[in-house]
């Protein structure tokens, strides 16, 4: 048998582990919240840095075109591919003597990170799915593919980035 006097005896008394298990929870209670708004913080910083690489593609693509956008129809292709003066013809070479020495403007289409639309990386001109990107063909604008209501930690709505 084991005395309660004798030193020997080594453990946490229950009080002990109450007050460590409270201090876990009130750090938790801390730090969750902020892992969160930090999760929501990188899906809208990803949209604005895709939609920054999207649109300087989209003018360098309008400089060296003779002041014409991509086409709504090829606007993924053309920014991905060589192409001629005339933004025709892409293909997946560089070929001088056939005039395809325009471009690529991007390595590949980003994929929308938040919305309904999420994983999607297709362009278009309205909704539909498989779209991630909206894009007018005669301003050259290109938004998020996402409604009114999904908006950024600040209010801010997606589409209007």
């Amino acid at each position: 048998m084991i005395e309660i006097n004798d030193r020997r005896v080594k453990g946490f008394s229950l009080i002990e582990l109450v007050i460590v298990i409270v201090i876990i929870g009130v750090i938790s209670a801390i730090a969750i919240p902020r892992l969160t708004r930090g999760a929501n913080n990188a899906a809208a910083t990803a949209v604005k840095g895709n939609l920054a690489v999207l649109r300087s593609a989209i003018e360098t693509y309008r400089a060296e075109h003779q002041g014409l956008y991509p086409t709504v129809a090829e606007v993924a292709i053309q920014l991905t591919s060589y192409t001629k003066i005339n933004g025709t013809d892409p293909n997946a070479k560089h070929d001088v003597a056939n005039g395809r020495v325009y471009g690529p403007y991007i390595r590949a289409i980003p994929v929308l990170s938040v919305g309904v639309r999420k994983g999607s990386k297709g362009i278009g001109a309205d909704d539909a799915p498989g779209i991630g990107w909206i894009y007018s063909e005669s301003a050259g604008n290109i938004f998020a593919n996402t409604n009114a209501t999904e908006v950024d930690q600040d209010g801010a709505s997606y589409n209007e980035y």
